[in-house]
């Protein structure tokens, strides 16, 4: 473990941290709390995907329904006008909205097939800017002087991270350069998510096993075809299932590091108290 005790934590010049576990629980917001108490870097995995990997896919995709407009069209290829991605540290529609949710097209499903491609960009990219932390790291303290860093990942980092495998390489590298940090929250955490969810569904990023799995499920559950699927209606169904799919995969991926409460971590407003959070869970 980076710090392997309190004492070293406490004494480090540079302390570094990643933050994991499911979405809605905090991490993006102790980490915004900690950069305005100075001193913090915030490296967002979020917002380095919509930058970075999956940048690319979304203003192609961009391009090619404008191209549905004959008078877009005519604009682009005279390169008169041009399309961009407008992505956000704290709103990241473009990407959810390349995402996108299977099922039928006329209620803004995708066919199974390129939600599935575009599952892969997403893992592609989400391990692209997990491995992209250390170099993040070392040019927020070279270039910037921040002395201390945290790594605020998505909830899909178990999806693609192996946590019963002590040897998993990407586990390996960030616990390398950060304490692994489980924001854990409990059952009556899980249900508020799963209210929040059902009322404004959202696209998520699956394990593929998983995502086959349940789609297999909900098919032959409803006696379906793809082209019968309400996008919305299945994402539901599915989000609650894959909740629990990941709770044990944070669980085993937490012994590299230390777990600390939803509310635990929403009662820190200090980086001092932050400090002594850390601390006590060494």
């Amino acid at each position: 473990m980076l710090y392997p005790d309190a004492a070293s934590w406490r004494a480090a010049q540079h302390k570094s941290v990643m933050f994991f576990g499911m979405s809605g629980l905090g991490k993006t917001h102790v980490s915004k709390m900690l950069v305005q108490q100075g001193g913090w870097f915030h490296y967002s995995v979020d917002y380095r995907i919509g930058t970075s990997g999956m940048y690319g896919h979304i203003k192609d995709n961009l391009i090619r329904h404008a191209m549905g407009d004959p008078f877009l069209a005519q604009m682009l290829r005279a390169d008169a006008i041009y399309l961009e991605p407008n992505v956000h540290d704290h709103d990241l529609s473009a990407v959810a909205a390349y995402l996108g949710k299977p099922g039928n097209p006329a209620k803004g499903g995708l066919p199974l097939a390129e939600y599935t491609k575009r599952q892969s960009q997403f893992r592609k990219a989400e391990i692209d800017a997990l491995t992209d932390t250390a170099a993040f790291m070392a040019r927020a303290q070279d270039l910037y002087g921040y002395p201390h860093f945290i790594c605020d990942t998505g909830g899909s980092i178990c999806e693609w991270i192996d946590p019963e495998d002590d040897q998993d390489p990407l586990l390996a590298e960030l616990s390398q350069h950060c304490l692994p940090v489980w924001i854990n929250g409990d059952e009556a955490h899980s249900q508020e998510l799963i209210r929040r969810f059902d009322r404004a569904p959202k696209p998520m990023a699956y394990q593929p096993e998983f995502l086959a799995g349940v789609w297999a499920g909900y098919l032959s559950e409803n006696n379906m075809k793809e082209a019968d699927v309400d996008p919305d209606t299945f994402i539901r169904w599915t989000y609650a299932q894959a909740l629990a799919h990941r709770q044990p995969r944070y669980a085993a991926m937490a012994r590299a590091g230390v777990t600390v409460t939803a509310e635990e971590m929403h009662a820190v407003t200090t980086s001092a108290a932050f400090d002594d959070l850390i601390a006590s869970k060494l």
